[in-house]
């Protein structure tokens, strides 16, 4: 059986929390509408503002282990958080289809690995965004004052965490060079050299 002949590319954004990954991710749809998105999974509540199967798809955690066990998981989280375990998963559920288009997702670093591993590294390419600590905590702050219930703990958690999950040595492991990288001081400036990344990809 011949293979497909592979077309497009899965983008992958990522950074730690309040590097502005989200907003770059959603600027960067505007800027290629004929790049597809993948809904990933997840079984924390949903925020305020949030919508299902826009920012996730939120289920239950048996809902999220039945798909584990039919294989459908590529990859899977799980946060021990101050509210209990939180799981994020990327499912293979007929959303991705590199033969007929490119893709923009947006996760960790450990998803970014996973993604690679089942789909090749020439087809996934990684865009790192960076931001000083002392501007992250900054961010992070004035948007959990914006919720209903602001989660301050979680907030330092997941801060806290991301120096782990992001550490130097992680990122230098998973290949993320001075290439891959983009620091959001200025966020136009950021979005040009990611624009300019994906065209020539």
């Amino acid at each position: 059986m011949a293979d497909k002949k592979k077309s497009g590319k899965i983008f992958f954004v990522m950074g730690k929390s309040a590097s502005g990954k989200d907003t770059i991710y959603k600027r960067l749809l505007d800027q290629f509408p004929d790049i597809k998105t993948v809904t990933l999974y997840t079984t924390r509540p949903m925020r305020e503002g949030e919508k299902e199967g826009v920012e996730y798809h939120f289920i239950g955690a048996e809902a999220l282990e039945a798909m584990e066990s039919e294989g459908r998981v590529i990859e899977k989280r799980t946060y021990q958080t101050m509210y209990g375990p939180w799981s994020y998963a990327t499912v293979d559920d007929g959303q991705i289809d590199l033969s007929q288009s490119s893709y923009l997702m947006i996760g960790t670093l450990e998803s970014y690995e996973s993604i690679r591993t089942y789909f090749g590294n020439q087809d996934t390419v990684p865009i790192y965004i960076e931001v000083e600590d002392g501007e992250r905590l900054n961010r992070a702050v004035n948007r959990e004052r914006q919720q209903k219930i602001p989660k301050y703990t979680e907030l330092c958690r997941r801060f806290l965490a991301d120096e782990i999950d992001f550490s130097e040595e992680k990122l230098v492991k998973a290949g993320i060079t001075g290439e891959e990288r983009y620091e959001n001081r200025d966020l136009s400036d950021c979005l040009r050299r990611i624009v300019k990344k994906i065209e020539q990809a």
